[in-house]
């Protein structure tokens, strides 16, 4: 038997499904993983050339794949103005106004990462950004991306005022007269358009490499990119960023691209989405990327009243409104959608956080499910923030697979302030419902969202487990039924999502023949108290048996 290149030892061993099994090595040759024996057999894997790795109590876990991530985006906030780290609306004004002392000759102050439950209403105002720089125009993003903060210098650039319409899949906070107060939610943010600055070819590729460097010290190997189009944050080619990395040797994960469905738009762009997934796989090392998923946003997000519901909110007093959301798409129109592109053999990732949208979203895979028969589409719906009980049990029955953001299921302020008080009374009992699902026979897999949220897979695994945040004295959202347990929470970032990109038959398990993309938990997640799991943290992270990062490098 010839020795191993590589030999894990005194670890834990999760290998993508169950508990992990003890006392047990694991050998590596060649980029995969050749035999996952027990320790007694390790040294039969062993000679002078071969690198012991030994873990000492660690858990050894395929690396973690992230089902919904925006990399490049975020990477390049990270390298422009980042409000990420402000605790209030305070810090935030106080970021931009140094990232403007420090940047004098930028004509735009561009980044994002501010919190809605920072500002009243959910709604920073231009006059707390004209406080600061009154004399250079400023966006910036929310973290969740479904709305923009912008100042009054940016406001009269865009040619906006008080008798601009709302956009039809948008709305413009104003101030009494009808002029803009500053924030736009959903569409609203594209009437910036024509007159924002778009981010080069060179600063979204390095927003790339720094986004991937940030996800590798999360330990996670692989991902899908839920928006490959043209038009996020002002960064044109997306497709075109993940070529270029591609092409120079500097993707080091597997990365499944979403392209984009631009909601206006018709089914012509089946055929166009058709030829650049196939000009993808002609490019050779397409493990390492494809374009065979297609993104719709089917609604939009409760915080700002525009998910789609099957009930009206409220407002400020509990009385109802006439508003439901948004559905960005006619419900017809998306039936047709899916099922064109389920024919095309394109997977669909779906945006649906509301009820109404879930809704929407299962009859359109149930559409397609009838006109072209079973598909390996492995169609998913991402956020699932409210789901109606009927629908949870339609999932397992359309083989359709529920993408957690599992970070967001706990009380906090978003919710707390924002959301739960404009919907109807029980709607607690419906916030993702990860329990339901499972109990259902629902598939799951798990992603972050990042920079909506924290890209930490171990974050969002101690709240799918708590349904509590650390920190947080309050109890579990909507019931301690909806709770994991940590192998199933596990099983969604790793084997989950990797179903989910079709790489389940060569990542996202610890088993003979499969690629060695591991993570390096300490301390083993499975041996903390189920309130401590956040303390587990990645010491090292490798990519088909090579070493791409580690906490004491």
């Amino acid at each position: 038997m010839p020795a191993a290149e590589l030999l894990f030892t005194g670890a834990a061993v999760f290998t993508g499904t169950g508990r992990p099994i003890h006392d047990h090595a694991v050998a590596v040759t060649a980029g995969r993983i050749v035999a996952v024996v027990p320790d007694a057999a390790a040294d039969d894997f062993v000679d002078e050339r071969t690198r012991v790795v030994r873990l000492e109590g660690a858990l050894l876990s395929p690396g973690f794949q992230d089902a919904h991530v925006h990399p490049i985006g975020a990477g390049v906030e990270l390298l422009k103005c980042n409000l990420s780290d402000a605790v209030d609306a305070a810090g935030a004004v106080a970021t931009v106004a140094a990232y403007a002392e420090a940047h004098p000759d930028e004509a735009w102050i561009i980044g994002g990462g501010w919190s809605m439950d920072h500002f009243p209403g959910g709604a920073p105002v231009r006059a707390l950004l004209d406080g600061v720089v009154p004399d250079r125009p400023v966006l910036l993003m929310s973290r969740d991306h479904h709305s923009a903060w912008a100042n009054t210098a940016a406001i009269r650039l865009a040619g906006l005022d008080a008798s601009t319409p709302d956009p039809a899949d948008g709305r413009i906070e104003r101030e009494s007269d009808g002029f803009p107060a500053g924030t736009f939610h959903e569409g609203a943010e594209h009437l910036f358009r024509e007159v924002r600055p778009q981010i080069s070819d060179d600063l979204a590729y390095a927003g790339l490499l720094r986004a991937q460097e940030e996800l590798l010290a999360l330990g996670i190997t692989g991902w899908q990119d839920a928006f490959v189009g043209g038009g996020l944050g002002g960064i044109q080619d997306i497709d075109g960023v993940y070529r270029r990395a591609l092409a120079e040797g500097a993707l080091r994960a597997h990365v499944v691209g979403a392209q984009w469905w631009e909601r206006d738009g018709g089914l012509d762009q089946v055929e166009a989405m058709t030829a650049r997934r196939d000009a993808v796989a002609t490019l050779g090392g397409t493990c390492r990327y494809e374009l065979g998923t297609t993104k719709i946003m089917v609604d939009g997000v409760a915080e700002n009243q525009t998910a789609a519901m099957l009930t009206p909110y409220r407002d400020s007093h509990g009385h109802d409104t006439d508003n439901r959301g948004l559905s960005f798409i006619d419900p017809t129109q998306l039936r047709a959608i899916v099922t064109a592109l389920d024919a095309a053999g394109f997977q669909v990732h779906f945006h649906a956080l509301g009820d109404r949208a879930v809704r929407e979203a299962l009859d359109a895979v149930e559409a397609a499910r009838h006109a072209n028969g079973p598909s390996d589409g492995r169609h998913h719906l991402a956020h699932l923030q409210v789901v109606a009980e009927a629908e949870t049990a339609r999932f397992a029955e359309l083989d359709a697979v529920a993408n957690l953001q599992a970070l967001w299921a706990t009380h906090e302020d978003q919710i707390d302030e924002l959301t739960l008080p404009f919907l109807q009374d029980g709607a607690e009992a419906r916030q993702y419902p990860f329990g339901d699902l499972v109990r259902d026979g629902a598939r799951l897999a798990a992603g972050s969202d990042w920079p909506v949220s924290s890209a930490d897979p171990v974050d969002a695994i101690h709240v799918a487990v708590n349904r509590v945040a650390p920190g947080i004295d309050a109890e579990p959202l909507g019931g301690a039924h909806q709770r994991l347990d940590l192998e199933t929470a596990m099983a969604a970032y790793t084997s989950g999502t990797a179903y989910v990109n079709h790489r389940d038959h060569d990542t996202g398990h610890i088993r003979e023949g499969y690629l060695a993309n591991l993570v390096v938990l300490e301390p083993d997640p499975f041996s903390l108290p189920q309130d401590e799991i956040h303390r587990s943290t990645v010491a090292s992270t490798w990519i088909e048996g090579e070493l791409v990062y580690s906490r004491t490098a």
